[in-house]
């Protein structure tokens, strides 16, 4: 019996980029059947995250025709890793693999067949970037060093891997029972275990539509993943803050050396230098820990991730609207 495959596409605004991106993975779908590779059954799912342009319609009007595309979509923006999990949370009920591809395509999707040839022997296929000729040098640079603090802090990461995979059923499974609400995907697949692949690719230049992630949501991604995986920032104030009391107290012996030799002097320039310096110091000692004690109030209430207003997906499988 072969295995039904799901496609996830999370959209949020993507109605210049969807018309061409359902025939394109239909298109592969149709093409996985027919070599009798997958389930005829298999099929996309698409999570409109809460779009304010035409993206729904354009799923809805797709889903209408009879064509393999069903919808899910949220009553309002519900974030990117939040759409994922809904989908794999739908998927799941139903689906033997499941892939998790943004809409833009910017991911190469010709490797769909490899990832799902890889699946006979592995649990999770990682999509892999073999290069970053398309990125920016500060794109480039900021990644870099993005990853490399990730491994230094003991996170277990692919890199150059962003939310392109496949997952088998049980990988899935067990995903989904990490149950935090500061979900960062990237750092927990890895925890879930099984035998992993990789499949590797270049990355496309965007053909329609805007970048989703700018910038400032790229530094706010950067530090969910490390506040998310690591104390290792609160051990570095607690370091900084020991290191600047063992400095004060040579700073106190040699003022009091100078004292008694009559060498002191009125000094205005270092008395400020030293205060702006020292609150600096407590204003990010004071926002880290903050940034911690914050993520602790999302979890403890316990919200659902994310409400659903619309459900195509009956057919393959109810929905977990608190999952």
């Amino acid at each position: 019996m072969k295995k039904k495959l799901t496609i996830v596409l999370p959209c949020y605004n993507e109605e210049e980029t969807l018309p061409d991106t359902l025939p394109k993975l239909l298109d592969i779908l149709a093409n996985l059947k027919q070599e009798n590779k997958i389930a005829q059954d298999s099929c996309l799912l698409c999570v409109d995250d809460g779009s304010s342009d035409n993206t729904w319609q354009i799923i809805n009007e797709f889903n209408s025709k009879g064509l393999s595309v069903f919808g899910v979509k949220f009553s309002r923006n519900y974030g990117h890793q939040n759409a994922l999990i809904a989908g794999l949370s739908v998927a799941v009920k139903t689906s033997d693999l499941m892939i998790t591809i943004d809409a833009d395509l910017q991911d190469d999707e010709s490797t769909i067949p490899d990832m799902v040839n890889k699946a006979q022997s592995a649990d999770i296929v990682y999509g892999v970037r073999d290069n970053r000729d398309t990125d920016s040098a500060f794109k480039k640079i900021s990644a870099d060093g993005f990853y490399w603090i990730m491994k230094h802090l003991g996170v277990d990461m692919i890199p150059n891997s962003a939310d392109y995979r496949l997952m088998s059923k049980r990988a899935v499974n067990e995903f989904l029972k990490y149950d935090e609400r500061n979900m960062f995907i990237r750092g927990v697949v890895p925890l879930v275990g099984f035998k992993s692949d990789e499949v590797f690719y270049a990355r496309k230049e965007r053909q329609a539509g805007e970048t989703k992630y700018p910038l400032s949501k790229m530094i706010h991604f950067a530090l969910d993943g490390i506040t998310s995986f690591s104390i290792a920032p609160i051990r570095i104030i607690m370091n900084l803050g020991l290191t600047i009391a063992l400095i004060s107290v040579f700073l106190l012996i040699y003022s009091l050396v100078q004292h008694f030799a009559g060498n002191t002097t009125t000094g205005w320039s270092s008395l400020i230098t030293s205060i702006w310096f020292l609150g600096g110091i407590q204003l990010i000692a004071i926002s880290v820990i903050g940034e911690y004690i914050g993520k602790i109030f999302t979890e403890v209430k316990h919200r659902p991730r994310y409400t659903i207003e619309i459900d195509q997906a009956n057919n393959i499988g109810k929905v977990d609207r608190a999952s």
